[in-house]
C-alpha cells in the first residue's frame, strides 16, 4: 500500500519536474531572444528560473531516492556477507533518516527567518525558496522508512541489499 503511494506520488513529481524543465527553457529561451531581438527582456525570467532549478532539484532526488541512483560505493560493504550487508543497510538507512531531519529542521528554520522578506523581482516570500528542501525531506521519509521496515521484516532479498546501483559506464 505505500510502495503504491510512493510510486503515485514520484509519478506525480516527474511531471511536476517536467512541466518545471520546460517552463525553464521557454523562460531562458524567451529571455535571450528578446534581449538579442528586442534589445529588452524578462525580469522575472532569470529569478524564476533559478527558484525552479531549486525546486527541480530537491524533487528529483527524491525519484531518484526511490531508484537508488544517488552516487555511493560499496567498495567496503562489498566484502561482507548477507548479514553483515544488512546491519550496513539498517545503519545506512538510519543516517539517512537522520539526515532527513536535519534538512528539514534547517530548511523550516530557513523557512522561518526568511518568510517575510520578499525576493527582488518577483516580490514573493523567500520562505518558499527554502521549503524544497521541507518537502524533500517529506516526501523522502516514507521511502527510507519502507526500505528500513522492509529490511527489518526480511523481506529485502540478498541481492539488494545495496543501496546503489551499478554504473552504466562500469565494465560488466
Amino acid at each position: 500500500m505505500l510502495k503504491k503511494f510512493i510510486d503515485a506520488y514520484c509519478r506525480w513529481i516527474g511531471y511536476v519536474i517536467a512541466a518545471a524543465l520546460a517552463l525553464m527553457v521557454v523562460l531562458v529561451f524567451g529571455n535571450v531572444f528578446m534581449r538579442y531581438a528586442f534589445n529588452s527582456g524578462l525580469t522575472v525570467s532569470e529569478e524564476l528560473s533559478r527558484w525552479l532549478f531549486v525546486w527541480v532539484t530537491f524533487l528529483g532526488a527524491v525519484i531518484a531516492l526511490r531508484d537508488n541512483a544517488h552516487l555511493g560505493t560499496d567498495m567496503l560493504v562489498s566484502k561482507f556477507g548477507p548479514t553483515g550487508k544488512r546491519i550496513f543497510m539498517g545503519i545506512s538507512l538510519l543516517l539517512m533518516i537522520y539526515c532527513l531531519w536535519l534538512i528539514f529542521k534547517g530548511t523550516y528554520d530557513q523557512f522561518l527567518v526568511n518568510k517575510d522578506s520578499e525576493s527582488p523581482v518577483m516580490e514573493v516570500s523567500m520562505g518558499w525558496f527554502y521549503a524544497g528542501g521541507m518537502v524533500f525531506s517529506a516526501l523522502s521519509f516514507p521511502i527510507l522508512a519502507l526500505e528500513l521496515f522492509r529490511l527489518v521484516t526480511g523481506q529485502i532479498a540478498d541481492q539488494d541489499l545495496m543501496l546503489i546501483q551499478e554504473s552504466e559506464e562500469a565494465p560488466h
